[in-house]
């Protein structure tokens, strides 16, 4: 018999009762550097990089929500306080949610590739959010980028490229939870791996910060 799911009301950000940007530090009640992961999935990551770094507050955002629940559950059942996991669009959320210079790392791990080329503009990669992920971090703030798709990953490294005025190539850091020959620690990866599949990581920290119109 599956486990039942819980919901936990203090792991869970609702869009219904966020009130334009937020407010992290009332969130969290404290402030503390801000992580965010798009497309938390299980919570893997989250979970083991939450109980490494107690001095950080982690944010997940997932769509799905046979995941999101899941992950909610999950972090919950270790009643971790410093992760909140939110049930919603990515793009909308950066784009009318989070304030400028506000966020420490953006952590985004196999998202979908959409291979087919029909199909490329519903890739989460594009010049509009890319803008957003700049606007919101702080200076010196970094993105960490994983996939497996050498397509997605090479349309991925030409928008960056393009931002190389404002974005600096950085060594990728391995995570609390990636075991040995893993470069993220995810459950994706560890499917990936088993299935001898390439994995390709970029990491870049933010240089300045601009006035942004987007």
């Amino acid at each position: 018999m599956s486990r039942q799911l819980r919901d936990y009301p203090s792991v869970t950000l609702r869009l219904e009762n966020l009130d334009g940007q937020i407010a992290f530090a009332q969130v969290f009640g404290r402030l503390a550097p801000i992580h965010i992961e798009i497309g938390t999935g299980k919570a893997t990551f989250l979970l083991n990089e939450a109980r490494a770094q107690p001095y950080i507050n982690f944010v997940g955002i997932e769509w799905a929500n046979k995941y999101y629940r899941y992950a909610v559950d999950r972090i919950g059942r270790w009643g971790l306080t410093n992760v909140r996991i939110i049930r919603t669009d990515a793009a909308a959320f950066l784009a009318n949610a989070i304030g400028d210079g506000s966020i420490d790392c953006f952590h985004i791990y196999f998202p979908d590739p959409w291979p087919k080329k029909r199909h490329h503009k519903r890739r989460f990669f594009c010049t509009t959010n890319l803008e957003h992920l700049i606007r919101c971090l702080k200076t010196g703030g970094t993105l960490r980028v994983a996939t497996d798709h050498a397509d997605y990953f090479e349309w991925i490294r030409s928008l960056i490229a393009a931002q190389s005025e404002r974005l600096e190539e950085i060594e990728f850091p391995l995570p609390a939870g990636a075991m040995s020959g893993e470069l993220t620690g995810t459950n994706y990866e560890r499917k990936y791996i088993k299935d001898k599949r390439q994995i390709y990581t970029l990491a870049v920290r933010k240089t300045y910060q601009l006035a942004f119109s987007v």
